[in-house]
């Protein structure tokens, strides 16, 4: 069974940063994806296992950042130059598999956190 533990979310001003962590029980591909009010849930930015690749959509690409810290299986989300359309509950998600690739697609993970409180206020 794979858990999931995500911390950093909270209250920031627009062009602020914020940094989610999500810290995993084993190493896997990762995911981190937003729910906005009265919005689906959307692909934000992933990384494979091993943390040699990475994929973005477009509308975070050059503000935010997806690394991992494999030695305590743990994922982080670096985000800059926040803005109110951020706004969201952020998840983080495990794939809980090693394979190559880099996944964007919610049916890749199976396994996902309780989800943070993203709020950029204007």
């Amino acid at each position: 069974q794979v858990t999931l533990v995500e911390s950093g979310g909270g209250l920031v001003q627009a062009g602020g940063s914020l940094r989610l962590s999500c810290e995993a029980s084993g190493r896997y591909g990762m995911g981190w994806f937003r729910q906005a009010p009265g919005k689906e849930r959307e692909f934000v930015a992933a990384i494979n296992w091993h943390g040699g690749n990475t994929y973005y959509t477009d509308s975070v690409k050059g503000r935010f950042t997806i690394s991992r810290d494999n030695a305590k299986n743990t994922a982080y989300l670096q985000m800059t130059s926040l803005k109110p359309d951020d706004t969201a509950v952020y998840f983080c998600a495990a794939t809980g598999d090693r394979r190559w690739g880099v996944r964007v697609g919610i049916v890749d993970y199976g396994y996902w956190g309780q989800g943070t409180q993203v709020t950029v206020s204007s």
